[in-house]
């Protein structure tokens, strides 16, 4: 069976031989877990699948190790195999779609969860706003969690999605635009988290 924890990933196909020069710094890689997984949180809206799009992220960059450069932003690089990776795979997914019962659950009706319970007004709170993100285009989702969770900058975020920096400062300006509207909408009813 597979390891379902990235830094198993690490564990389980690091070298036995000493490292060549342009090896990944181990550190700096697991230093990278948290904020991958959060942004394939938000990727793929399921924790499930984000396990797994970590994972297989992890799995790409220790394959393709020698192609990262010393000095360069690990973490962007990582982000971007893994928002190619999501895209890949969303493409593959269409592609089988004629498959699939078209009485499936679709992705859309997965539940945001919290990473920490405080108390009841602000899990209320935070529940709203997670919803409201969860509502915005997936292409302002990720230039917004890029930018305001992860704090990468226009030119990272453009290299990790493929996109020009004025792209970058478009979808940001409207993802932030919709949510201040919809701050001010009557609230969407909560969805029960299971």
């Amino acid at each position: 069976m597979a390891p379902r924890n990235p830094q198993e990933i690490l564990i389980a196909r690091a070298p036995s031989e000493p490292a060549p020069a342009a090896a990944l710094p181990h550190p700096d890689l697991v230093a990278a877990i948290p904020r991958l997984r959060r942004y394939a949180r938000v990727l793929t809206g399921d924790p499930t699948s984000a396990d797994d799009l970590v994972q297989d992220a992890l799995g790409r960059a220790w394959e393709k190790r020698a192609l990262w450069q010393a000095g360069t932003d690990l973490r962007a690089w990582l982000f971007t195999i893994m928002h190619n990776l999501f895209v890949n795979q969303r493409a593959l997914a269409r592609r089988e779609a004629g498959n699939v019962s078209l009485d499936a659950e679709g992705e859309s009706d997965a539940a945001w969860q919290l990473p920490v319970r405080g108390n009841q007004l602000e899990r209320v709170e935070l529940m709203q706003v997670l919803q409201q993100v969860g509502r915005l285009p997936a292409e302002q989702r990720e230039v917004l969690l890029l930018a305001a969770v992860e704090e990468l900058r226009y030119e990272e975020i453009a290299a990790v999605l493929a996109i020009p920096v004025g792209t970058v400062m478009s979808r940001l300006s409207r993802a932030r635009e919709r949510l201040r509207r919809m701050a001010v909408e009557a609230p969407v009813p909560l969805k029960a988290v299971k």
